[in-house]
């Protein structure tokens, strides 16, 4: 098992990308802190999670809110006393409109939760990964901030470039005290929010502009995360990986 005895901590992980990561961590053995605005969501994958084997806490927090992460990290060094991942997923969007159409209100709740939750989650650990001279912090970005090619929608492209951004910054910053930054560029994945964003027949015709012809499965995004966090990338840092089945090529 590939993270036995570790503490991974991922956002967003109520449902879709991140309720899959949190239990791909749990199989590999590490005890898992499930975050999300949707506590009892959170609560649920906790308890698939000890299901699964493995240890679970769960948190019904806004993790773009310093106030809000700060208990949550003391809650989890009091339970485990040691962080060594950090997965930052939360974010996303639920509506494609053409950037005239989009109020200053929904401009900053996307960045917020999209790429201003990275930077408070990420600040909240670094202490703990410091003293312990290692982690492992992994971003997901998108695909949409890879290529203009791959139209949604502005105030997501924005965010997700600006975690790409985020991560080279800390990759760089961090390196010398042991800790790794690196994110992940899903493509278009078959998630439940994804999928009602288009009909059907929609989200069929998307599948066929992927080189390999279909939709990512969210399992498929976690086998990225979770390479980024073990050790075999210990000699990696600083790097976006391309999740995405040739939708963008870079």
């Amino acid at each position: 098992m590939r993270f036995q005895g570790r503490v991974a901590i991922v956002t967003g992980s109520a449902r879709g990308i991140g309720a899959v990561t949190a239990e791909a961590f749990a199989r590999e053995g590490a005890r898992v802190a499930v975050l999300d605005l949707d506590g009892p969501g959170a609560d649920a994958v906790a308890k698939r999670v000890v299901g699964l084997g493995a240890e679970a806490l769960a948190f019904g927090v806004d993790v773009a809110a310093a106030s809000a992460v700060s208990p949550a990290i003391e809650a989890i060094l009091a339970r485990w006393g040691r962080i060594d991942v950090l997965v930052n997923n939360a974010g996303g969007f639920s509506t494609i409109r053409p950037t005239d159409e989009i109020a200053d209100e929904e401009w900053d709740r996307i960045l917020r939760s999209n790429l201003t939750s990275a930077f408070v989650c990420a600040r909240a650990v670094l202490p703990v990964m410091k003293r312990q001279r290692a982690g492992r912090i992994v971003n997901l970005a998108s695909v949409v901030a890879r290529s203009g090619a791959i139209v949604t929608t502005a105030h997501y492209a924005a965010a997700k470039a600006g975690v790409i951004g985020l991560t080279r910054h800390l990759a760089a910053e961090l390196a010398s005290a042991g800790i790794t930054v690196n994110a992940v560029a899903p493509g278009t994945a078959a998630t439940e929010r994804v999928l009602a964003l288009r009909t059907p027949e929609e989200t069929e015709r998307v599948g066929r502009t992927i080189p390999l012809g279909r939709l990512a499965t969210p399992g498929e995004i976690a086998d990225g995360i979770l390479f980024l966090a073990s050790d075999a990338a210990g000699f990696i840092t600083g790097i976006t990986l391309d999740v995405n089945g040739g939708q963008v090529m870079v």
